[in-house]
């Protein structure tokens, strides 16, 4: 049980990613619980709390964002009951107009089980220094 379990959070922890990838903003609001709890931290940012402040903040990263790639590296997965968390090095090629950015972000997904579906509630991002 504990094993499907973190299987199935490794998925959602990857749809994250690929609506992240996707600047498609549609996708992320299928894979957020879209409730008054919800927080995001991105790096550098302050935080923001409940759904709608959390949406405003992927619709400003994705329209101001040409293309992103994620490679992961370093991840953890844990889940305790119907709450699952993430840890992971997020290894981040990006474009913004012509240029191209480089940067790691130690990130931190926050998951909780809806029914049959894994839905993220907090996701956190630290920028890796050197």
């Amino acid at each position: 049980m504990l094993k499907e379990r973190i299987e199935e959070v490794t998925r959602a922890n990857q749809e994250f990613y690929q609506a992240f990838e996707s600047l498609d903003i549609a996708r992320m609001d299928r894979i957020w619980a879209q409730q008054e709890y919800v927080t995001c931290i991105h790096p550098g940012w302050t935080l923001r709390i409940g759904w709608p402040s959390v949406r405003d903040s992927w619709v400003l990263i994705f329209n101001n964002t040409f293309s992103m790639k994620f490679d992961l590296t370093e991840i953890q997965v844990q889940v305790a009951g119907d709450v699952a968390w993430v840890i992971c090095t997020e290894n981040i090629t990006s474009k913004q107009g012509d240029a191209t950015q480089e940067s790691r972000v130690l990130a931190t997904n926050l998951y909780e089980r809806v029914g049959e579906q894994w839905k993220i509630i907090h996701h956190h991002g630290s920028p890796v220094m050197g």
